[in-house]
């Protein structure tokens, strides 16, 4: 869950402290990853997701072309039921195959909540003791190890502490450079589907490749198979044939290359699944030259990716939380619509409010220490009533 950061305290004129009254945005809004929401948090995609378009085009124009030139040859070749039929199981093997795109495209694949600060700094009471942005004022970096050691099936690894997430990563966990996230069971970020590859996708992601490798090959069978009856009807070659019917070649030919990519990656996953490997630790660690900690057998492996039940996601992308201008206003919104017009307009505000608070903190002392100057200097010191009034402040 998306656990909102700190209040800033702010000093008024007679030393006390004050909260700023600002208004709640849902956790989308002020996200810190790089990912694209729809339909108000409930769907979450990377920040290539335009890669969709191109994904189901390449999906469906060629079922377009199947259906509207093939379909009328082996409707009528066939027997009608039979030819019927070889139609509605390719717009059903269609229909399949773009649900799954889209669910592995737009759901949290197994994004680790970030902390607010790192770790070990908070204090008993839970408030933290530095701020978050700590090093930097410091002008060093914290002192916390790179990786601590954990045992995994009686092997000890190595976990790596994340800078950007400031949490240790869990076991099989990485930081995907596009989307901003520490990713759990990160497998790769998949282009052609705009999003991350974890442990809450994986199995969709598998399901998708897999039934698009057969939707080419039933696209690819039928195609030759229509070549075969106009041969057989026109008594012509297979030159004749493809001059009679070119959309046919196309599709053999636009069919093959296609199997071959994605079915290689249906079998590449299929190894890494009954190895219980990931991509990237597959490229990284070599398993199969060292010992696998997380393998538990062919049957055991399969069991977990294709039975196991999947997790709830860590975040809640549509909770309320209170938004602080130390927090959202000094970074980059990656949402494209997460700002409205009224929010810029309080950004202004307390921004304003914010100098203006802290001009009167460092001045409180001013008078004491100017006693000997004459009036005239010391009346540019006063907080301005105005901003305190901005935020709602009665110094």
């Amino acid at each position: 869950m998306y656990a909102p950061p700190h209040p800033p305290q702010l000093s008024n004129s007679n030393g006390g402290t004050a909260v700023a009254d600002i208004p709640s945005l849902r956790a989308y809004q002020v996200w810190k990853g790089s990912n694209r929401f729809c339909c108000g948090g409930r769907i979450i995609f990377g920040p290539d997701a335009r890669s969709l378009y191109l994904t189901i085009s390449l999906i469906l124009v060629p079922v377009f072309l199947f259906c509207a030139s093939l379909s009328q040859t082996l409707i009528r070749e066939l027997h009608h039921h039979m030819g019927h039929l070889i139609v509605a199981v390719c717009a059903f093997f269609t229909v399949y195959t773009i649900t799954l795109l889209l669910l592995t495209s737009g759901r949290d694949p197994g994004i680790i909540p970030r902390n607010q600060q790192p770790p070990g700094l908070e204090d008993e009471a839970g408030a933290s003791t530095v701020s978050s942005n700590w090093p930097s004022s410091l002008g060093r970096a914290p002192s916390i190890p790179p990786t601590k050691d954990v045992k995994i099936n009686g092997i000890t690894i190595k976990v790596k502490y994340c800078q950007t997430c400031m949490l240790y990563r869990p076991p099989r966990c990485s930081h995907c450079s596009i989307c901003n996230n520490c990713v759990d069971r990160f497998d790769h970020h998949c282009p052609w589907v705009g999003q991350c590859i974890g442990k809450r996708n994986y199995r969709l992601f598998f399901m998708f490749i897999s039934s698009t490798t057969l939707l080419c090959l039933y696209v690819f069978v039928f195609s030759i198979v229509n070549l075969s009856k106009i041969m057989g009807a026109y008594h012509c070659s297979l030159g004749r044939a493809l001059a009679m019917s070119p959309v046919s070649g196309i599709l053999i030919l636009y069919t093959f290359l296609l199997s071959w990519f994605v079915g290689g990656l249906t079998g590449f996953h299929l190894y890494l699944i009954l190895t219980n490997q990931t991509t990237y630790e597959n490229f990284r660690y070599r398993y199969d030259r060292r010992m696998n900690p997380y393998n538990r057998g062919c049957a055991g492996n399969a069991l977990e990716i294709f039975c196991s039940r999947i997790p709830p996601s860590r975040n809640n992308f549509r909770e309320k939380v209170k938004v602080y201008p130390d927090e959202v206003f000094n970074k980059s919104v990656s949402y494209r619509h997460a700002m409205s017009p009224e929010l810029s307009k309080i950004r202004l505000d307390l921004e304003m409010g914010n100098r203006q608070a802290y001009a009167a903190e460092d001045f409180v002392d001013v008078p004491n220490q100017l006693e000997g100057i004459g009036e005239h200097e010391r009346c540019g010191t006063q907080t301005p009533r105005m901003a305190w009034d901005q935020l709602g402040y009665q110094p």
